[in-house]
């Protein structure tokens, strides 16, 4: 219906009401806002994560076997260390550490990862398994995601829910890469 209303007037003669249809129907396809879990205890979220899969980003290209390590200091953040084999599985070990501030009031659900001062990227836990066996992250932006597993593999059916899950959020999952584990 969009297409024949767009053909009928020509861009500078579309009737007002149309093009206010055209707005609200552009509205109405936008992704709903994207909601973290509800609580994360981050004694049990600290510790080794292993990357299943992730869409892919500039900063990782070419990482292999990539784990993420979160680290309770004391000072009131979690230490994250990433940490990847570059350009192949037996390549060179590539690390980088970083600081989580937790934002107030959010559960400990939504987290600021900065590696670079001052810069700061926004990392929400958006799905997580009640024993903490897996753990997915996205950006509001829904722009960034990885899928996390406690270990180096997730059974199939659970990794088929949290893909239906993130469909049903908005996401695309076709833009997942699957990390290779060992």
């Amino acid at each position: 219906m969009r297409l024949a209303i767009v053909a009928r007037y020509p861009p500078m003669k579309m009737p007002p009401h149309i093009i206010l249809l055209l707005i609200c129907m552009n509205i109405g396809a936008q992704a709903q806002p994207l909601v973290p879990v509800p609580r994360v205890e981050l004694e049990r979220y600290a510790g080794k994560w292993y990357e299943i899969a992730s869409y892919p980003q500039r900063f990782q290209k070419g990482c292999h076997h990539t784990t993420a390590n979160y680290t309770l200091s004391d000072k009131g953040y979690m230490i994250v260390e990433n940490r990847c084999n570059r350009d192949s599985a037996g390549g060179k070990l590539s690390t980088i550490k970083g600081k989580a501030f937790i934002e107030e009031g959010s559960g400990n659900a939504k987290l600021k990862v900065q590696f670079f001062w001052p810069f700061k990227g926004k990392y929400w836990i958006i799905d997580l398994a009640p024993d903490y066996s897996y753990a997915v992250v996205g950006h509001p932006n829904r722009k960034y995601l990885w899928i996390l597993s406690r270990g180096p593999h997730l059974p199939s059916d659970v990794y088929a829910g949290i893909l239906a899950r993130l469909k049903a959020n908005g996401f695309d999952t076709g833009k997942l890469q699957v990390t290779e584990q060992r």
